[in-house]
């Protein structure tokens, strides 16, 4: 699709089309949004503006058509390759980024030290690119260092700290977050219709925030034993009886590891939720229109709670959320940092 279908993306598209006009394109971009399947879009399209053979009136864009375009959308284009989280452990691991003996048909690599087959530029998209494990990303990170020319990288995230650091410094990194929202899932959905429920229903002291706090604590619970009994289930360790203690160890260590990227990935979720419902209460306290409301059925809490707030204390809100989301990423203990995001919280 052409890039005017981005247009919460805008400020990204522009710095691309300025550097692809310029000759200066960067090897390597972090594409930092809320939605990865939104930021995958972005990405294959930037893929399809660099190979498209038939641009619209010569520009930097796609045209959707051509059999560069065509073979992009559906996966065969040979110069472009997406990787993803395909493990069940859910990582990005060594044989998709090197070739291995279970490695896949196509690995990024293959792509990477082969020359160009059909189109100008070789582009490869990964897609959570926060959860290389350990060995993918030394790996990848090779090919980053000096990467051949023409050849350009697209790592999307949702989380860009929990990248490596050596990766993060050969990047350059593009905000593509829009207005912050996105869809929630199932489980973040009916957990905000209790949440909002319970705030909209008078002014909260601090017995109501307890109360509140402990809604998202019991529910984080649940999350993370269902990611232990998932990712335990799928886990070597269940598969095989004799393990060598090195290799138990090494498949011990990336579980833990693995349940813990996991969980700190659906924990965002319930958080970004919020923030999406705190959006609301700050448009409808601005007089904004109810239909712009990211959570429509939640309508009624939302006006009650706006009509408690002047405008600083709702928009404040929105930055205590985003203030413990990042502190949620340092070493301060995960219930210090609800309890307090919590009781600043002006409900």
């Amino acid at each position: 699709m052409a890039w005017a279908h981005f247009p919460a993306m805008a400020d990204a598209t522009a710095i691309l089309w300025r550097s692809m006009e310029r000759g200066r394109l960067g090897h390597a971009y972090i594409l930092n949004g809320v939605d990865l399947g939104a930021l995958e879009a972005f990405g294959l399209n930037m893929a399809k503006s660099l190979n498209c053979t038939e641009p619209p009136l010569g520009g930097h864009d796609c045209c959707d058509e051509c059999s560069s375009c065509r073979k992009i959308d559906s996966g065969t284009h040979p110069d472009v390759i997406v990787v993803r989280p395909e493990s069940k452990l859910r990582q990005i691991r060594i044989p998709q980024i090197t070739r291995r003996n279970n490695s896949p048909p196509r690995v990024l690599h293959d792509l990477v030290y082969t020359t160009a087959t059909e189109g100008e530029w070789k582009v490869a998209v990964l897609v959570g690119a926060d959860r290389l494990n350990k060995d993918a990303a030394n790996a990848f990170l090779k090919s980053l260092e000096e990467p051949p020319e023409h050849t350009l990288f697209m790592l999307l995230t949702t989380e860009p700290e929990r990248l490596p650091d050596t990766i993060r410094s050969r990047c350059l990194r593009l905000n593509c977050a829009g207005d912050g929202t996105v869809p929630a899932g199932d489980g973040e959905s009916a957990w905000l219709r209790e949440f909002a429920r319970l705030a909209g229903q008078s002014q909260t002291g601090v017995p109501e925030r307890y109360r509140l706090l402990g809604t998202l604590l019991e529910r984080l619970t649940e999350v993370k034993e269902t990611i232990e009994k998932e990712l335990s289930d799928a886990s070597p360790l269940k598969q095989h009886e004799e393990i060598p203690p090195e290799l138990r160890d090494q498949w011990e260590l990336e579980l833990t590891a693995s349940v813990e990227a996991e969980y700190r990935h659906r924990r965002a979720g319930y958080l970004v939720a919020l923030q999406g419902w705190l959006r609301d209460v700050w448009l409808l306290n601005l007089g904004v229109s109810a239909d712009l409301a990211v959570f429509p059925d939640l309508v009624h809490a939302s006006e009650s709670v706006a009509s408690r707030l002047s405008p600083a204390e709702a928009a404040n809100n929105l930055a205590i959320v985003e203030q413990a989301q990042s502190t949620l990423h340092t070493t301060v203990q995960e219930l210090l940092v609800l309890e307090v995001g919590m009781l600043k919280l002006k409900l």
